[in-house]
């Protein structure tokens, strides 16, 4: 009433501005509830949360996000780069396109002749296109080298691919960095709170720890199984410190040697791994060309090479570092997290090394033609075609891997269990649905995806059907064929866990695209900088043209008077913002002392 009356003595003007900002925010309540209707799999997710709890929910989330950002990747790589070309290319729009001529480049470096198919084809040579990404498919849109325009002209408006192709490059890795990192704020907040006091974590597990999501009763008493296993793990985790206090000496000089040996052993391995993946990527680019086109096995085998050792690395080496965590005598909670850390590691890496492989390969001059073209122009005439493939493949045979381990592990093994009464049978029983090992599947994958999207700008469609595939694949599989694990981890802590491990896949997948666009010379034969030394010179080269007072700004902020001053305001700002984190910290210990004195002492008051 006292607001109604208010109203009355209002003029027009902030009467209509108080009644359209109430419309407003109902408007946006209601849109906002409206979208939560329309959110992808929020059913399926709602019923899988209420039947595993939000611990597996969070993982199938997690893959609802990834098929967002590849999908957000896909319309802004085909909206800028792929669009574009093909309309201009098509004359649509009064549209065409120019191919500037190519300067002071030896004639013999501007050869490329795509493996096409010639002659009498047969049916297994598609198929070994569509999973090779040779062929027919080698000149499509989908990698780097069908994009050879300079300039395009769209009704009259001048488009200039080849900075349109970097600048979406670098908008799809800034967009994956800054939504990862909104996303992980969240999560930080309450993997913070849940790791500052082992008693308030006791308490919240006691108190608080129960899932009321869960409506099963298969669930439920596999989440009393998991409290009791975090209580378990809590009080092991006291008895390790215990422990740690009461070593002599010579205890320690033991432990700290076992575990120098085995860190020597780990380091053997990854070594293997590293060679394994360097031997068999040059072996694979040398026969590749060799091996004759009818004999299609023998061509997928070496084509796929690469993949199938990276694969096997991906499964052997977990294998061994969980058995040899045991010796180490760790911690349980410390054991996990090392032996993901050592998982994500070999996994990522793995990527890594067969890229610096091709880059060896492709760096390789020994000759004066070759040294005049920059890179060995005889083996890769179009290298960023050829490192696209390797990413293509990659990228096909992780989701042949994900579906035959289902279809001939999973199920067959589902099969045995339910219908064989053999003591071994049911002792082994159905596989876990490990969620930690299952998230670093996926994030393997979306590290390829990163990396591959700036030689084969339609991958991040693939990627978007792949895990949209790979959803209903695993949602199967964890109803019908697998059984959640045993020790499951909190929904808070695994989100947080989840996109640490997926900011450190995008800051690796930083480097090896920062070596192709700034360090290797660009293909002479194909692609939009063909024009150019390297990717980036594009960038000044397009300065050239700019206005003088904006070319000195842009020169001025890339110059090291720039620089240093910016270098040292941040960091002051850095240290600002740590101090005060510290006083708050502070802060928060003298009133937790204060609440201490309130409860021991009734009379406080």
């Amino acid at each position: 009433d006292y607001q109604q009356a208010d109203t009355e003595y209002l003029s027009g003007w902030k009467q209509w501005k108080r009644t359209s900002s109430k419309s407003l925010k109902r408007v946006l309540g209601e849109a906002k509830e409206l979208s939560s209707y329309l959110k992808l799999w929020r059913h399926d997710i709602h019923s899988i949360e209420g039947k595993f709890g939000t611990g597996i929910q969070s993982y199938f989330s997690f893959l609802r996000f990834l098929v967002l950002l590849n999908f957000i990747i896909f319309l802004l790589m085909f909206s800028f780069v792929t669009l574009p070309s093909i309309i201009s290319k098509s004359g649509v729009f009064n549209s065409s396109f120019v191919k500037t001529p190519l300067k002071n480049i030896d004639s013999h470096c501007t050869v490329y002749e795509p493996s096409g198919n010639k002659g009498l084809i047969y049916f297994y040579t598609y198929l070994r296109d569509l999973l090779s990404g040779t062929g027919i498919l080698e000149v499509t849109v989908l990698f780097y080298g069908y994009y050879t325009i300079d300039t395009a002209w769209i009704s009259m408006v001048r488009y200039n691919l080849p900075l349109a192709y970097l600048l979406a490059t670098f908008a799809y890795l800034a967009l994956s960095l800054l939504w990862i990192i909104i996303r992980s704020v969240k999560g930080f907040k309450q993997n913070l709170v849940h790791a500052e006091d082992q008693f308030q974590s006791y308490c919240n597990k006691v108190f608080a720890g129960w899932d009321f999501c869960i409506t099963d009763l298969n669930a439920a008493r596999l989440k009393h199984r998991s409290l009791l296993y975090e209580l378990q793990t809590d009080l092991e985790e006291e008895r390790m410190k215990e422990k740690i206090a009461g070593r002599t000496m010579k205890e320690k000089l033991h432990i700290y040697s076992l575990r120098i040996c085995i860190n020597i052993i780990v380091i053997a391995v990854l070594s293997v791994c590293f060679y394994s993946i360097y031997r068999a990527t040059v072996f694979s680019q040398e026969k590749s060309n060799g091996v004759s086109n009818t004999n299609v096995q023998a061509n997928l085998v070496v084509q796929y090479l690469p993949s199938i050792v990276i694969t096997l690395s991906n499964f052997i080496a977990p294998l061994i570092f969980s058995f040899l965590i045991r010796f180490e005598d760790y911690s349980p909670a410390f054991e996990i997290r090392l032996t993901l850390l050592r998982c994500v590691f070999v996994r990522l890496a793995n990527i890594v090394v067969l890229l610096f492989s091709l880059w060896s390969q492709i760096s390789y001059c020994d000759t004066d033609k070759c040294k005049a073209c920059g890179y060995n122009y005889e083996l890769y005439p179009c290298w960023e075609t050829e490192v696209g493939q390797e990413m293509y493949k990659l990228m096909i045979f992780d989701f042949i891997i994900i579906l035959a381990s289902v279809l001939f592990l999973d199920f067959p093994r589902k099969l045995l269990v339910t219908h064989c009464s053999w003591k071994l049978v049911q002792w082994f029983g159905l596989q876990e649905f490990g969620i930690s090992d299952n998230v670093l599947e996926i994030i393997y994958g979306q590290t390829i995806c990163w990396i591959g999207t700036f030689f084969s700008p339609l991958l991040p469609a693939i990627a978007t059907i792949k895990y949209f595939i790979v959803f209903y694949i695993k949602k199967i599989s964890l109803k019908h064929t697998r059984k959640p694990a045993a020790r499951p981890i909190r929904a808070s802590s695994s989100n947080f866990f989840f996109l640490v491990v997926l900011l450190i896949g995008l800051v690796l997948a930083f480097v090896p695209l920062g070596v192709s666009i700034a360090h290797i010379p660009s293909s002479k034969a194909c692609g939009p900088f063909r024009n150019f030394n390297t990717s980036w010179a594009v960038v000044p080269y397009t300065i050239l043209g700019f206005p003088k007072g904006l070319q000195q700004v842009l020169y001025g902020i890339a110059s090291e008077a720039f620089a240093v001053p910016f270098f040292m305001v941040m960091c002051l700002i850095m240290f600002y913002f740590i101090a005060l984190a510290g006083a708050h910290k502070r802060v928060v210990e003298q009133l937790r002392e204060q609440l201490v004195i309130v409860r021991s002492e009734p009379n406080f008051l």
